[in-house]
């Protein structure tokens, strides 16, 4: 039997609030079995960047990462919020080390092609190109890795990446060693049935119900990219994918989940 392992999405509107963030992180700090955490902060990045009259760009919702944007989200991803994260785990007695995909090479990653858009300075990542036995070691060490979405090209520049994209490449990468849940933790109780009403969680969902769940117009169409995620990390092996509330990740790392778990 495969140890379990927690891998860990943890959403912008809760690294934005500095109560809810060091709750989130009292609860991680609990969690029994290994676990990394992969976090976002591009408020924040963004915040910064009008400080320093830098405005942000984005196409249909995704950050145009320019030259002066990528010295922004390195400064803020993987400097300010990774290393306030780490910082307040140490405090709660949870090893954490801060990492980016370039610390140990441990997320080469490929710069987006230009096809229509030029994203600029932008990764994707696939899981074979994860050094998963450089983490099982950091892993075994009693380290918890804390990963900023942030990878490289293996020819010296840093790539903004899309977090829940690590944390699935992650958590496929990882289920060779382990038997892995993969959570991603955000605002809402989990994938709504009605987006108006916050207690419409889908306990569970399979590959049969969410297409029937579709065909009925049942899901709110920006959900649909996580879960479409969701079902590609456990054709590639990931045990299971859990997407709920920030504040039930203690519940949902346990066999009585909150929000909804997809199998």
């Amino acid at each position: 039997m495969k140890q379990p392992l927690f891998v860990i999405k943890i959403g912008g509107n809760v690294i934005d609030d500095e109560a809810k963030l060091a709750l989130f992180l009292q609860d991680f700090a609990r969690i029994q079995h290994p676990c990394i955490l992969v976090h976002g902060g591009g408020k924040i990045a963004t915040r910064i960047g009008d400080q320093m009259g830098i405005a942000s760009n984005y196409v249909d919702g995704r950050r145009i990462t320019d030259d002066d944007t990528i010295d922004i989200v390195t400064m803020v991803y993987g400097g300010l919020v990774n290393k306030k994260i780490v910082a307040q785990l140490q405090a709660l007695g949870c090893n954490a080390i801060g990492l980016t995909g370039a610390d140990a090479n441990m997320m080469p990653a490929t710069k987006r092609p230009v096809k229509t858009i030029d994203y600029g300075w932008v990764g994707d990542v696939t899981p074979q190109q994860i050094a998963a036995t450089t983490l099982q070691g950091l892993l075994q060490l009693g380290l918890q890795p804390v990963f900023a979405p942030l990878t490289h090209d293996s020819a010296g520049h840093i790539l903004n990446t899309n977090a829940d994209t690590i944390a699935s490449s992650l958590a496929i990468a990882l289920s060779e060693y382990y038997t892995v849940r993969l959570l991603y933790c955000f605002e809402k109780k989990g994938v709504l049935e009605n987006v108006d009403d916050d207690n419409s969680v889908i306990a569970s969902i399979t590959q049969h119900n969410y297409q029937q769940l579709k065909d009925e117009g049942k899901l709110f169409a920006g959900i649909l990219p996580k879960i479409d995620n969701a079902f590609a990390a456990i054709h590639a092996g990931v045990h299971e994918v859990l997407i709920g509330h920030a504040d039930d990740l203690l519940q949902n790392t346990t066999e009585k989940t909150s929000g909804t778990l997809i199998k």
